[in-house]
């Protein structure tokens, strides 16, 4: 996995991130989702190199091999605004104050909070399989309640790290084949640590109080993405059966958005890289002059 890519631990204020990097040319972040870690772009991130850039990939604040703070009652240490900030460090770390970013699923909501705190850090953001959180919670249904009730499952206190950690594997089930063999791997031992466990819980914890607010926030301003944005989501997953056309929803954020739907399941990073790094890549590729290389 990640052959050429070089690992280091980034120390972004009161949380240790894990990076892997390679390549050369324009910057990309890569943000994953619950519950992998980095490594799910084990298939993704030699294309985007071979096209031309350089790609960072962090493990997310928690997840992984990465580290936060201790957990407290408001859930601030896990806002997607704490993780973003993580995000901006460790690519100023790496030279790199300017750059595209993409976030799948949980990494989307980091990706949304980075573009609004740090609009002069953002070339260009593709946001994949995922809308503001705010959207999901003002279209609550029936369908949406059923499909996505592990979102208010996570939300309660104590509970749900004692149902995962009693038997990881019933929880959280994964496929070597399709997820690749070492990416498995690393995510089995990600699941397996009660701190991990814990702090993806945190995520969603904050995700239905403080960044919820924050996003509240933003809208009664009247905030917008202001960089190009694309929004890509998968044909064999849910978001356009509950919420209809991810597009006509991002616009409601972005000044210029485009997209569409990719032939995949939830996970595309791992079941249809080439057509997700394909779809990057077109996205990106005008970006190079706007990130000063």
């Amino acid at each position: 996995m990640f052959e050429g890519f070089e690992e280091v631990r980034v120390q972004a204020g009161e949380a240790s991130i894990f990076v892997r990097f390679g390549g050369k040319g324009p910057p990309v972040v890569l943000l994953h989702g619950h519950p992998r870690t980095s490594a799910t772009w084990h298939r993704v991130a030699p294309l985007l190199v071979e096209a031309g850039h350089t790609v960072v990939c962090p493990d997310l604040r928690g997840y992984g091999r990465s580290r936060g703070p201790r957990f407290t009652t408001d859930h601030a240490g896990y806002s997607k605004r704490a993780v973003a900030r993580d995000v901006v460090a460790v690519m100023r770390h790496l030279g790199h104050p300017r750059f595209a970013l993409a976030g799948h699923d949980r990494g989307g909501a980091v990706a949304l909070r980075l573009v609004l705190d740090h609009p002069e850090a953002v070339s260009g953001a593709a946001f994949l399989d995922c809308l503001p959180l705010t959207e999901h919670l003002s279209r609550i249904t029936v369908g949406f309640a059923t499909q996505w009730w592990h979102w208010f499952f996570f939300a309660q206190p104590d509970v749900p790290e004692r149902v995962i950690t009693a038997d990881p594997d019933s929880w959280y089930r994964g496929d070597p084949d399709v997820m690749g063999r070492e990416n498995y791997d690393e995510w089995q031992q990600a699941i397996r640590n009660p701190d991990v466990v814990r702090a993806m819980l945190e995520d969603y914890r904050a995700g239905l109080s403080i960044d919820r607010q924050h996003e509240e926030a933003d809208r009664a301003a009247g905030a917008r993405i202001t960089c190009p944005a694309m929004a890509l989501w998968s044909l064999q997953d849910d978001l356009e059966e509950l919420h209809g056309d991810p597009l006509a929803i991002w616009r409601r954020w972005a000044d210029d958005v485009r997209g569409h739907g990719i032939d995949s399941g939830h996970h595309m990073a791992e079941q249809a890289p080439e057509a997700l790094a394909c779809a990057l890549t077109e996205f990106l590729q005008p970006k190079a002059a706007d990130a000063g290389l």
